[in-house]
């Protein structure tokens, strides 16, 4: 069941109210320069999911912009608790939460003490479909323009938004970055090679965001004895890859099977997802059941 946007439950600088309600002064700073950040924390069955996790890095990255976090970690729960508790019909939903630096004439020196734009609102899941997960998803590669802060998780989001576009007008689903000859990570998404069974990602960095999947992805390797290693993966690697993995908040863990218009992997997986994707997907799924709050 979807809902229009403009429904949706909204919180904004203390009010509740829907989303399609929601007004914030064209002299924010997020609207003016895209300074804010945000998250995207999945809720499923009514219980938020790793929200620890996606708030521990709200906190590294207010920190990296110098925005004092405005609230404390319990008030965050207790609004995202009562967002959750308006859309009684959907077990599984988005929080998405923004903080930008607040409202201020426009100059590019960091103005002291304002007051934070808040602004969290619940959403209903949209997840990939069935024949997604059965067929895997299609990518192509680029070169990676963006700035060269990815680890902030910042709302300045052009680079990515014209990336995911570059895939999009190939009908792809996903735009994998190369930087230098070596991977970064995909337009809204962490990137996985495997090889010889060993799941290989992009080693953590100011370049590319650490996205909260990867710290599961490590639990769910120990868990099911797969070898796990983050280093630095060349471009070359990846037409030569056994699988290739996208993970994500929204997309969880997913196989691709399609690089530049040409099949993953070799032999009879050829194009098809591979054996360490189907032990993550399932493993992932026993995780949203324990790990849930």
């Amino acid at each position: 069941m979807t809902m229009p946007w403009n429904e949706l439950p909204c919180y904004l600088n203390g009010h509740l109210g829907l989303l399609g309600e929601a007004r914030v002064p064209v002299m924010d700073r997020g609207f003016m320069f895209g300074d804010g950040v945000y998250e995207l924390i999945p809720v499923y069955g009514k219980r938020m999911f790793r929200v620890h996790d996606h708030l521990d890095r709200l906190g590294r990255s207010l920190k990296a912009l110098r925005i004092e976090d405005p609230y404390e970690r319990e008030a965050w729960l207790d609004l995202f608790r009562s967002l959750i508790s308006h859309l009684p019909d959907h077990e599984d939903q988005w929080i998405y939460l923004q903080v930008t630096r607040g409202v201020a004439p426009r100059d590019h020196v960091m103005p002291k003490d304002l007051e934070p734009t808040v602004l969290v609102y619940a959403s209903p899941q949209r997840a990939l479909t069935p024949e997604q997960r059965h067929q895997g998803l299609a990518v192509v590669t680029a070169r990676d323009f963006r700035w060269q802060r990815g680890d902030i998780k910042s709302t300045s989001l052009l680079g990515n938004v014209l990336a995911r576009q570059m895939s999009a007008d190939q009908g792809a689903d996903e735009t994998l970055l190369v930087r230098d000859g070596y991977l970064t990570e995909a337009s809204a998404s962490n990137v996985w090679i495997v090889r010889d069974g060993a799941l290989l990602g992009p080693p953590p960095g100011e370049l590319l965001l650490e996205g909260v999947r990867v710290g599961l992805l490590a639990e769910l390797c120990e868990e099911l004895g797969l070898a796990y290693n983050l280093c630095p993966i060349a471009e070359s690697e990846l037409p030569t890859a056994d699988e290739i993995l996208l993970s994500s908040a929204t997309k969880e863990v997913v196989a691709v099977t399609r690089l530049d218009h040409e099949p993953v992997g070799h032999g009879a997986l050829r194009g098809r997802p591979g054996p360490v994707y189907a032990r993550l997907y399932e493993a992932y799924q026993r995780a949203k059941l324990l790990q849930s709050m």
